[in-house]
């Protein structure tokens, strides 16, 4: 079997049978094409070896690609290869005889400050000079300004990702609980609670106009044409609102969701806590948040801890013995 139709034929079968988000099935095809196209689609799939495997690495490298951009394509690779082992079509995948050891990065999350963060709700705020009325229709621009601050509002109240807030439905808010019903990575569920009577108020209301609209889905976010509305359009409004509250760096939706837990652990709520804010199936990908509040953790020492205030002679540290 060649591999231009291996490709195809297990992304018809293998998401089929195996629950994956519309964008995971995007990455997948993305990467599959991407390596038929450096391995040549008439290349016969058992004639792939692992030194092919080890040049596409070099190559990905060479080009630019980041350590973690190359292990995603790479357990894309190791999905596909196993696909085909079970299927009978290979005796062993190429994969296991190679070791991918690539260079791990240390990137801090990026994140608003409190201020930033403040600068950006208000001004969202600000833009909602009076509420739109209840039968105002999805291109009324009260409506819209009402809609982006109220998709701030949850995106920073609970710290969900923006997909997860472009696919809430309706029938997703649970009034009695005050909460969404997330449906997140890996099919796993959970309920983002929203933590004070000021956001629950907002949402409330938000969700009495949309109510009010008669439209042929059950979005809660709609765009102008009253369809649901994208992830694209909320990076577009949110980056709209930090140029107009004047925040000098790049605001997207994803570091809202960094600013929220890192905010959270900088005020003391337990790493478990945040965890289950963030909907992270492993703690490993809630301590990246930690490193940034130890950051902040020494600046403010420095800033404001006595020994920085007090003038007091002492000897050189080397000198000091036990």
């Amino acid at each position: 079997m060649q591999i231009d139709q291996a490709v195809e034929s297990f992304l018809a079968g293998y998401f089929s049978t195996c629950q994956r988000s519309p964008k995971t099935q995007s990455a997948y095809s993305i990467d599959l094409f991407q390596f038929k196209a450096h391995i040549g689609p008439a290349t016969l799939l058992e004639m792939i070896e692992s030194e092919a495997l080890e040049q596409w690495a070099k190559i990905l490298t060479a080009d630019g690609y980041a350590p973690v951009s190359v292990r995603r394509k790479f357990a894309a690779l190791k999905v596909f290869f196993s696909y085909w082992v079970r299927k009978g079509s290979l005796s062993a995948s190429p994969l296991w005889r190679i070791r991918l050891d690539l260079s791990t990065e240390h990137r801090l999350p990026r994140a608003l400050s409190s201020t930033e963060a403040e600068q950006l709700l208000d001004r969202a705020w600000r833009n909602v000079q009076q509420l739109p009325p209840k039968d105002a229709k999805p291109n009324d621009r009260r409506f819209l300004a009402f809609r982006n601050a109220t998709a701030i509002e949850i995106l920073f109240a609970t710290g969900i990702r923006v997909g997860e807030l472009v696919s809430l439905s309706m029938q997703d808010w649970n009034e009695a609980d005050c909460a969404f019903l997330i449906k997140g990575k890996g099919a796993r569920q959970r309920m983002a609670v929203l933590p004070d009577i000021l956001s629950t108020g907002t949402i409330k209301t938000y969700l009495s106009h949309r109510s009010a609209m008669n439209l042929s889905h059950d979005a809660v976010l709609v765009n102008a044409s009253g369809s649901r509305l994208s992830t694209q359009g909320v990076a577009r409004a949110l980056a709209k609102l930090a140029r107009n509250a004047e925040i000098g760096k790049k605001v997207t939706p994803h570091m809202l969701r960094h600013t929220v837990a890192t905010l959270l652990l900088r005020h003391g709520a337990d790493i478990r806590v945040v965890q289950e804010v963030l909907g992270h199936a492993s703690i490993s990908m809630t301590e990246r948040y930690t490193h940034v509040s130890k950051e902040h953790l020494r600046s403010t020492l420095k800033a404001h801890h006595p020994n920085s205030h007090l003038v007091i002679a002492r000897p050189q540290a080397e000198v000091i013995s036990s």
